[in-house]
């Protein structure tokens, strides 16, 4: 059995508030990234149809995707936080979780800002090229789109999200360092987020089943539980074998 370990409740109020923060920032700019681009349906369009639609997005559209890109990475530091703000420092299941989920946070981010770095040249050259230009435009968009976009960010990225959050809640559930409704909630939205590689598996394998709605439902359960999981630490008590000092301590 682990050894009780010191919860500093200022570091814990921090994880808290920036679990809400990336949460709330992300969802936000995805918001608007779905507005203005038709994000993320539009991930599974040909680039006929992609590139002259980011090129019609201008500059605002690149700042977006940018903006995209940094809120997200922000789950990264309470994320990396989160074992000393509820006691499980010493945890070594836990140590290897926050490894992946960190991991996750930057698959994701590789994911994002592609649209940044290597879109908008490729956006370019379709715009001002002849078909043959535009042709090989195509093929290497495809290329950076397919490795890039659905393996290092939608499906080794979210996979390792989810790995990391059932993790979590199976400690939790096991350990009641958190409420036992926040473990179970976990567990339940990380399954129907699971269900999202439907989409990303079909862009390799066609015939892959795909429920059109759980992309929708799996990331928008997903990031409310992460914003939950902020508020939870905020306003839930450490448990009894948990010695919460201040930072002063």
């Amino acid at each position: 059995m682990l050894a009780s370990t010191a919860i500093p409740l200022g570091l814990r109020r921090t994880t808290g508030v920036l679990f809400v923060i990336g949460a709330v920032a992300f969802a936000a700019s995805a918001s608007v990234l779905s507005a203005t681009f038709d994000w993320p349906d539009i991930l599974r369009e040909p680039a006929a149809v992609v590139l002259p639609s980011f090129t019609a997005g201008g500059g605002s559209l690149v700042w977006t995707w940018l903006a995209t890109a940094w809120t997200y990475a922000i789950l990264a530091v309470p994320l990396l936080l989160l074992l000393t703000a509820i006691g499980r420092r010493d945890d070594p299941v836990l140590r290897v979780a926050t490894a992946i989920g960190a991991a996750s946070v930057l698959l994701a981010l590789i994911g994002f800002l592609r649209w940044v770095f290597v879109v908008p040249p490729l956006a370019v050259s379709y715009d001002a090229g002849n078909l043959v230009t535009r042709a090989a435009v195509e093929a290497a968009w495809t290329a950076q789109h397919q490795f890039g976009g659905a393996l290092l960010g939608e499906h080794l990225g979210q996979v390792l999200a989810i790995a990391w959050s059932v993790t979590v809640s199976i400690i939790i559930v096991r350990t009641r360092v958190l409420p036992l409704w926040l473990g179970v909630t976990g567990l339940v939205v990380s399954a129907l987020y699971l269900l999202t590689q439907g989409d990303v598996l079909a862009t390799a394998v066609p015939p892959f089943p795909v429920w059109d709605l759980a992309g929708l439902l799996g990331s928008s359960a997903w990031g409310l539980w992460i914003a939950t999981l902020g508020v939870t630490l905020l306003l839930v008590r450490p448990p009894s074998q948990g010695r919460v000092t201040s930072d002063s301590d």
